[in-house]
């Protein structure tokens, strides 16, 4: 009796762990900096996702936990330069300066931030691909306080851009 109940005690806990990751999500907060005029974002993804996604074209794959940030960091801020493009109008990219990333459990939050133009700025235009080349069901969720306002927008596949307004 004693070796059935170890054995579906253990084929639970191996379901379980197959389930822990059963999706794709990022989240995204932007707050804007009015005095310093610009945005500060943080990122925050899942770290075997994001390991996944820095190691596409590599000669071998990345371990965020194994590799010095000296390394990595350059692969990171590369990699959101290509997928996190914000401007002011469609068809801009403002500068993004990567400042580093935390380790929280299974995820990694990443630190960036954007300078904007001098003239005040009532909306921006977020083109969002990040992981979405490496998860058909990939969904990012950004949060942007800004003007006083708090809104959430969720970006996927078919739907990369958007405009976010204050």
């Amino acid at each position: 009796m004693r070796r059935p109940l170890l054995f579906l005690f253990g084929l639970l806990l191996c379901s379980m762990a197959a389930f822990a990751h059963a999706y794709h999500t990022s989240l995204m907060d932007v707050r804007y900096n009015v005095q310093k005029q610009q945005l500060e974002i943080a990122l925050k993804v899942f770290t075997d996702d994001f390991e996944k996604a820095l190691s596409a074209g590599q000669p071998r794959s990345i371990s965020l936990a194994d590799m010095p940030a000296a390394q990595t960091n350059p692969l990171t801020a590369a990699y959101l330069k290509r997928t996190l493009h914000f401007g002011t109008k469609p068809g801009e990219t403002l500068p993004l300066t990567y400042l580093g990333m935390q380790r929280e459990g299974d995820a990694h939050w990443l630190y960036v931030t954007i300078k904007l133009p001098a003239q005040p700025v009532r909306s921006l235009v977020l083109h969002h691909q990040l992981l979405l080349a490496e998860f058909d069901d990939q969904m990012n969720i950004v949060n942007l306080e800004a003007g006083g306002q708090k809104q959430s927008t969720l970006f996927r596949g078919g739907e990369e851009s958007k405009t976010l307004s204050w």
